[in-house]
């Protein structure tokens, strides 16, 4: 698991907060118990509170240090934050709604932890979640070719490197399969960043993180430099910002 920084992640908080808005979006109903499952450091929470003022909720994350940032920033006395695996955690009562921002694609075999957790919802309840779907981007495709040389190689497995590839039809099969109703669709979002190494920045945050922390000190700085150079090239610098194409995948179900 690596270890989370919730500065770096926030530094793009506008850009990262608005799958999240256009899911909740497309959410129907008035649920009055919401897990947030991979809230992180509970940026997203005023979002819902602001669509649904009246609900509990709950802030579930397996990074102690965003659940650290979320609990120290809450002033909402209905909603809190618990550190758990999603993979593994259940809730103790029926959920009105679940949603989840892009989280799934690091759980291995995560259909499966979906389907059990839909369990969990409330007759009438709904699933929500967003996905990246950009494995095959410019930005994934030139870490794993820089990480497969040495002397990266030595230092990094699959398991940072690997993340979910799945489309939008694996995600409308399981809920259909269930017999929920089930909203499914992609979108690109071409995010217009600033700076000089804006795609640096957004991935070493995220999809990257692992890799950085599983080289050593004096490697990472030397990997970084040569990254850096690389995503330059792959995503030119114009006058008015740095072009960054991003397709996620969400699905909105709701149980009957």
């Amino acid at each position: 698991m690596p270890v989370w920084d919730p500065d770096r992640y926030l530094a793009f908080a506008d850009d990262r907060s608005r799958p999240f808005v256009d899911l909740i979006a497309r959410v129907e109903g008035r649920p009055g118990t919401i897990v947030d499952l991979g809230c992180g450091p509970g940026h997203l929470t005023e979002v819902l509170r602001a669509r649904w003022p009246d609900a509990r909720v709950h802030g579930v994350d397996a990074s102690p240090e965003m659940v650290e940032r979320a609990r120290a920033g809450n002033t909402d006395p209905r909603a809190d934050y618990e550190l758990a695996d999603a993979s593994t955690w259940a809730p103790s009562d029926p959920i009105d709604l679940i949603v989840s921002n892009a989280m799934f694609q690091w759980i291995p075999g995560h259909l499966g932890v979906i389907e059990r957790l839909c369990a969990h919802v409330a007759p009438g309840g709904s699933f929500a979640l967003q996905v990246p779907h950009n494995l095959d981007g410019h930005s994934h495709r030139l870490l794993r070719e820089l990480a497969a040389r040495e002397p990266y190689a030595q230092h990094v497995d699959d398991r940072q490197l690997l993340r979910s590839t799945d489309g939008p039809e694996p995600y409308l099969e399981l809920f259909a399969g269930l017999g929920w109703r089930a909203d499914v669709w992609e979108t690109t979002y071409l995010h217009v960043l600033a700076g000089d190494d804006p795609v640096f920045d957004w991935i070493s945050g995220t999809g990257a993180r692992p890799v950085l922390q599983a080289l050593p000190d004096g490697l990472r700085e030397t990997f970084e430099s040569e990254y850096r150079v690389v995503l330059r090239e792959a995503y030119p610098k114009r006058p008015w910002g740095t072009v960054l194409p991003f397709p996620r995948v969400f699905a909105v179900a709701r149980r009957p």
